[in-house]
């Protein structure tokens, strides 16, 4: 693109468009984790033991589409450019929306069909709600395929790629945010969780289905032009495999374990709260194990999620500000951080300690895009797709936690698993994301 056409293409329009669906794959991502507890009472009393393995289900299937759909997301840009790719996703959306509802509808309605294994006995109601969890994370896959590269490469003046995945970052960070409250305030009304019933899904979920299809509509209307020089042109072959980039390899992996250190603690610490809950009692140094807020009762393992989130936000917030602090350089400082505070956890045997590992989340995702990408071209949006298969880990991470708290019998030693996913990404930081080859 000559400097002429970069003048004259505004893309503030687009820009905030990409906010506006990052607040959206934020917001569904941490709504979905946080259906674990609240489902593991409603549906998984017939698993027995194996109720912290079950629950985790409900991330993994969100997450395992990552790697599956990342390609759709590169092949359908490449097909139908930028703007045709989100509408596309948005409709798979509502589809996956619409399954949610379905399975409280079918539950509702047929209360006893389920499927028995041995002594396991899994409702069919919450099989449908997994499927739903996938084809929703499906389209976050593609949404986010469109978003990352495009943030990186419109032109806003005044801001960098970094500052502006963290100004996007900072939207999906509100969305994670609220969306505990979202859950057990709104879907729920406060009820403790052994209280929730199945029925109280159908009206928010057809809600949102009906959000989504008016966000479509308003796509349509919205001029989003292609950015050149970040995508292949449909039938254009590539001269080389992606793969072939080690830094942006690395990055995947990278990616795999920042996803799932980040859901393991957005997703589970309300679960170890719970245990702790069950062991030493309610939190007595808050005077209660619940907190009124807006006139809404809210549960304190629910408190401790939304903060965790809120972390993330204002850590982006002051990320989208460091326009002079190179992203290697912030990865560095934010996973040591991380580490410090993981293992302090896991020594005073203290969910709280976790919470505030969301301050330090907050810019990894944008530094390790960033450093994955860096030089890479045309092949920056199949790098993208490539780059979401990475995103598993909070399918894999999760449920590995899961099955280590059954099998160590509590949650407390499992977060090892996350500290050595923070190992992993300051080795990244210092050594893999060194670009050694640049795309021609």
């Amino acid at each position: 693109m000559s400097k002429i056409e970069t003048k004259q293409t505004n893309y503030m329009g687009p820009f905030l468009a990409m906010v506006f669906l990052f607040f959206i794959v934020g917001f569904l991502t941490t709504a979905n984790t946080q259906f674990q507890g609240p489902l593991r009472s409603a549906f998984l009393e017939g698993v027995g033991e194996w109720k912290n393995t079950f629950a985790t289900l409900i991330t993994f299937s969100w997450f395992l589409a990552y790697p599956l759909c990342g390609g759709i997301g590169s092949r359908w840009t490449a097909r139908y450019g930028y703007k045709g790719t989100l509408v596309r996703s948005l409709f798979v959306m509502i589809g996956g929306l619409a399954l949610f509802f379905l399975s409280s509808w079918f539950t509702v309605k047929f209360p006893g069909a389920a499927i028995t294994t041995g002594s396991i006995t899994v409702p069919v109601g919450f099989l449908i709600f997994l499927l739903g969890s996938f084809v929703v994370g499906a389209s976050a896959t593609i949404l986010q395929v469109v978003i990352n590269p495009y943030l990186t490469a419109c032109s806003v003046r005044g801001t960098q790629p970094i500052q502006r995945l963290a100004i996007g970052g900072s939207a999906n960070s509100i969305g994670t945010t609220i969306a505990p409250f979202f859950v057990t305030g709104i879907v729920f009304g406060g009820v403790a969780m052994e209280n929730v019933q199945v029925s109280q899904l159908q009206i928010p979920f057809l809600a949102l289905a009906a959000i989504m299809a008016i966000v479509v509509v308003m796509l349509f209307r919205l001029s989003l032009p292609d950015i050149e020089g970040t995508k292949a042109e449909a039938g254009e072959k590539l001269e080389r495999s992606v793969w072939s980039f080690r830094h942006l390899t690395l990055g995947v992996v990278a990616i795999f374990f920042y996803v799932g250190v980040e859901v393991c603690i957005g997703a589970n610490i309300n679960l170890w709260a719970i245990e702790q809950e069950t062991v030493r009692g309610p939190f007595s140094f808050l005077g209660n194990d619940s907190l009124t807020l807006f006139g809404i009762n809210f549960a304190i393992p629910a408190l401790m999620a939304t903060l965790y989130w809120g972390g993330m936000l204002i850590g982006r917030l002051v990320g989208s500000s460091l326009c002079t602090v190179r992203p290697r350089t912030q990865l560095v400082v934010t996973t040591g951080a991380a580490t410090v505070l993981a293992l302090s956890a896991i020594f005073f045997d203290n969910p709280w300690l976790l919470v505030a590992v969301g301050l330090f989340h907050s810019i990894m995702w944008g530094a390790i895009f960033t450093l994955a990408v860096t030089d890479l071209g045309k092949y920056t949006s199949v790098a993208s797709g490539v780059f979401m298969i990475g995103v598993v880990g909070g399918a894999i991470l999760p449920l590995v936690q899961g099955v280590l708290a059954d099998g160590l019998g509590g949650w407390r030693w499992s977060w090892l698993l996350v500290i050595f996913g923070e190992l992993f990404m300051l080795y990244y930081a210092l050594v893999g994301s060194r670009v050694r080859n640049v795309a021609k």
